[in-house]
């Protein structure tokens, strides 16, 4: 944890020269599968992304928390969630690892850039606070940013957002489909940090790909055809393809069919099951249309070979079936009562729907479960790192890395010595060609759900289950579990899980499983 003292002593660390400062663009997607960019093996179009990857470094064992509140939380503060104060999500359980809200201890990537001189902006999700008043000293422009356009809270609806802040000041609904206006704002705040003559930090949080399914028609019909053969033949060709790539390893078999979606040739309304996933995939290609709006202002401003690019996803993708339009997400007069409604086609802002765990287990190729759990399927992520002409092109890193690394990744980028209180690494290493290889371990704790992974082994349990064990070099996708093979090393792991929960304020059974 970081206290006064060691946030004293980070204040007296000398910046690098202005011309070894990177400019840094972190772009995070929500509820975006391992598999849902091209350059990851999809079908969908994502030349921005792909492009950004043909420059740079493509990371295949990089891992978030399972959901979106937790991962915002450890991406800001480089940080396990629980130790920022945000072990769950928004509610205040009156226990030390989930209090719903960044805790005023930890320090921000905002806070500690503002050591070497930069401006820090954001446009997007916040979630690491509610936006109430008497948790303003936890909104964005209270932790070091300085300047915030966005909807602080989980969801919106995409064609009329809202409410929406600029800066500290909540405006009301937006005019404008929210993706591009996140695009907008993007631009518009690095515009203005080029103008000040500062590095600037830049962090976009689009909502997209999550839930309501919403975009506009023409972004739909690009995709209207393409699912109608079906879950099973599009996971497979994902997979295939993720094998091509090198993304994935030969010895990984593809995991089974989500128990919960049948074979597609018995699955029913099959022409409104494509829908929901052209929908999403929709959602995907402009989020993709928008990074490369961000990419070009950059170029533009004449900063593109001194930029740092980082853009990853919070969480696997939902298997969230909407039963109802949820209260807590604004929607506009004449939107219908329920979600997932067959025969209403989602795209337009009169449907409330989500994709639901039959595409879910397709966005997640080729791992098992989905958010909130921390099995693969629910905390791997694509990470793309892009800078300039200063990393090879085109390279694939499989060194395991996680959130906790993005806060001394950037302070390195911005020529500061990595933060001591950071329970991560730095990244430049794996960036430039030389990956740190010395033993670690990662933790993940979300609603009882429970994981570590030490080298190439990983002891895993749902919600009071039993543990199970991976050797991941062998069996990434989770299918043989050798628990009950290996009792010694499930013994040492759950050591030293113990003592972990202990340091970070863990306690897996203060929250309840989703319904």
């Amino acid at each position: 944890m970081l206290d006064r003292r060691s946030f004293l002593n980070l204040g007296l660390a000398a910046a690098a020269p202005a011309s070894r400062r990177a400019n840094i663009v972190l772009i995070l997607a929500d509820d975006m599968g391992f598999s849902d960019l091209s350059c990851y093996g999809s079908e969908i179009e994502t030349p921005n992304l792909d492009a950004l990857a043909s420059r740079g470094v493509r990371f295949t064992h990089f891992y978030n928390t399972a959901r979106c509140c937790p991962s915002r939380a450890s991406l800001l503060t480089g940080l396990y969630s629980h130790q920022a104060g945000v072990g769950h999500m928004l509610e205040d359980r009156k226990l030390p690892g989930y209090r719903g809200r960044l805790n005023p201890d930890c320090k921000t990537i905002a806070e500690v850039l503002v050591v070497a001189g930069y401006r820090s902006t954001m446009a997007g999700k916040w979630h690491v606070a509610n936006d109430t008043p008497a948790q303003r000293d936890t909104w964005p422009m209270q932790r070091g940013f300085s300047r915030y356009y966005g909807a602080m809270a989980g969801g919106v609806n995409y064609f009329k957002p809202g409410p929406i802040y600029e800066d500290n000041q909540r405006t009301g609904l937006a005019e404008g489909f929210y993706t591009d206006l996140l695009g907008d704002a993007s631009i518009r705040f690095i515009n203005e940090s080029v103008a000040a003559q500062k590095p600037f930090f830049h962090y976009t949080a689009f909502t997209a790909p999550h839930w309501p399914l919403h975009a506009p028609a023409d972004d739909i019909k690009r995709f209207e055809d393409i699912y109608k053969v079906g879950w099973d033949e599009i996971r497979a060709r994902r997979y295939r393809r993720q094998l091509d790539l090198g993304i994935l390893s030969s010895r990984w078999p593809l995991s089974p069919r989500d128990s919960v979606a049948p074979p597609w040739p018995t699955a029913p309304n099959q022409d409104w099951q494509a829908s929901r996933m052209a929908a999403h995939a929709a959602m995907v290609y402009r989020l993709d249309l928008n990074v490369g709006r961000i990419v070009e202002a950059v170029r533009k401003a004449g900063q593109i070979d001194n930029t740092l690019f980082l853009f990853l996803s919070d969480n696997g993708a939902s298997n969230e079936s909407i039963a109802r339009r949820r209260a807590d997400v604004w929607a506009p007069e004449g939107s219908p009562p329920g979600g997932n409604i067959v025969g209403a086609a989602p795209g337009p802002s009169t449907t409330y729907s989500s994709f639901g765990p039959d595409w879910a287990h397709v966005s997640n190729t080729p791992f098992r479960l989905h958010k909130q759990w921390v099995h693969e399927g629910g905390i791997s992520t694509p990470l793309i790192a892009s800078w300039g002409n200063q990393l090879k092109p085109n390279r694939l890193d499989h060194t395991p890395g996680h959130l906790i690394d993005l806060m001394p990744t950037c302070a390195e980028a911005a020529g500061l010595a990595p933060p001591s209180f950071c329970e991560g690494r730095s990244l430049i290493p794996n960036l430039k060609g030389r990956p740190n290889q010395s033993p670690r371990d990662l933790f993940w704790e979300h609603q009882g759900n429970r994981a570590i992974r030490s080298g190439n082994f990983k002891l895993v349990a749902q919600h009071k289950g039993p543990w199970e064990l991976y050797d991941l070099a062998a069996d990434r996708t989770e299918l043989n579990n050798l628990a009950e093979k290996q009792l010694r090393r499930v013994t040492d792991l759950t050591r030293r899980y113990e003592a972990w929960m202990k340091s970070c304020h863990v306690e897996p059974w203060a929250t309840l499983p989703k319904p």
